[in-house]
């Protein structure tokens, strides 16, 4: 069975870094074969080291990715990227700075072949209160915090202190309740929360990532559960988790797959009977380990 290729949007009002975190994500796509969709190459300039080759439409970059631009035809795209051989272990869709991106997503849900892996948006934390207020383009930022799963508080190393950056995040989480806060400088946010975690391997142990600030949790030998309710449990709850994925077994010995991020989640019927075991990643002493070996420990 072909597995549905994941999809990252990425959102963000001008200005907020999406070209730095994406030229980041490339560098750091350690064998990752990642497709950056955008209107046009001119809204994304990629940096000059990482381009191979060029063509009307198409940038190929080192390590096997490559930039696309789809104009006004998204779907379109997306076809066209289905088609490759081999396809894109992952898309990421960089949406307009004007642009709302679930909306952008919507395209996402109706075409088969392709999953919605969550919804990214940078806030500029200098400019985003103000803009907020802005009489022409503050529904546009709220708009925006209120579509994401994931916001990456951008430019943090150039507020004056910590107790600023503590107050744009509270900010920004009693504007956007549904997501989970992820500061940032220079766009280094570890690729695992933008595209998604690789599956188990390990008992539970910290891990290193492009940014120190985070770390992974591994947990396997997770018993029998209600697949849906554990993943549930991981995106809502207090534990710290940004991002979780994993296999599940239910009571009757069925594999699921299991993703969350921000606070939303999804399972999905595994063919292959994998091993059970889970993996968390939050930002460094935020994942309340204790608590996810209780929870994954006695998910039945």
């Amino acid at each position: 069975m072909k597995t549905d290729v994941p999809v990252t949007v990425i959102g963000g009002y001008l200005g907020a870094g999406k070209t730095t975190m994406v030229n980041h994500l490339l560098r750091n796509a350690a064998g990752r074969r990642i497709a950056i969709l955008v209107n046009e190459f001119g809204d994304l300039p990629i940096d000059e080291d990482l381009i191979e080759a060029e063509g009307e439409h198409m940038i190929a970059i080192s390590g096997g990715c490559i930039c696309c631009s789809f104009g006004s035809d998204l779907t379109a795209a997306l076809i066209k990227l289905s088609e490759l051989t081999p396809p894109p272990d992952h898309v990421v869709i960089e949406a307009s700075g004007v642009a709302m991106p679930g909306t952008v997503a919507l395209s996402i849900l109706i075409l088969p072949g392709f999953a919605l892996s969550g919804i990214v948006v940078l806030a500029d934390g200098e400019r985003v209160q103000a803009q907020a207020k802005d009489d022409y383009i503050g529904d546009t930022i709220l708009q925006q915090l209120s579509d994401a799963d994931v916001i990456v508080h951008s430019k943090t190393d150039l507020q004056p202190n910590e107790r600023t950056v503590e107050a744009v995040e509270s900010w920004l989480q009693a504007m956007a309740p549904q997501a989970k806060i992820v500061p940032t400088a220079r766009g280094r946010v570890p690729p695992d929360i933008i595209l998604g975690l690789t599956g188990p391997t390990a008992k539970p142990q910290a891990s290193p990532h492009a940014d120190a600030g985070y770390e992974s949790l591994a947990f396997r030998k997770i018993p029998p559960c209600v697949p849906e309710d554990l993943a549930q449990k991981l995106a809502t709850g207090s534990y710290g988790v940004i991002r979780a994925k994993g296999f599940l077994r239910d009571s009757e010995g069925a594999s699921w797959v299991i993703q969350t991020v921000g606070r939303r989640f999804e399972i999905q019927r595994s063919q292959k009977l994998d091993p059970a075991g889970v993996v968390c990643i939050g930002r460094r002493g935020a994942l309340d380990t204790e608590a996810l070996e209780a929870l994954l420990g006695s998910a039945g």
